[in-house]
């Protein structure tokens, strides 16, 4: 039993690499299957554009009021 990565041996730290590259790939995997539900075949007539609406200022009254 290693408990420092200093005095561990070489069968050791593969170990470490060997989780670690597992669970780097899980987790890109995970993120992959996540993201693959999104729609990336946008066209300019699909695309959803949201306007700005008139300028509103709030007063000191609590009232909003348009300019």
């Amino acid at each position: 039993m290693n408990h420092s990565i200093h005095s561990a041996d070489r069968a050791a730290h593969l170990k470490i690499v060997v989780v670690a590259l597992i669970a780097g790939i899980a987790v890109a995997g995970f993120g992959i299957a996540a993201r693959t539900s999104a729609d990336y075949n946008q066209t300019a007539q699909s695309t959803h554009v949201i306007k700005a609406g008139k300028p509103v200022a709030v007063t000191s009254a609590g009232q909003s009021e348009i300019r």
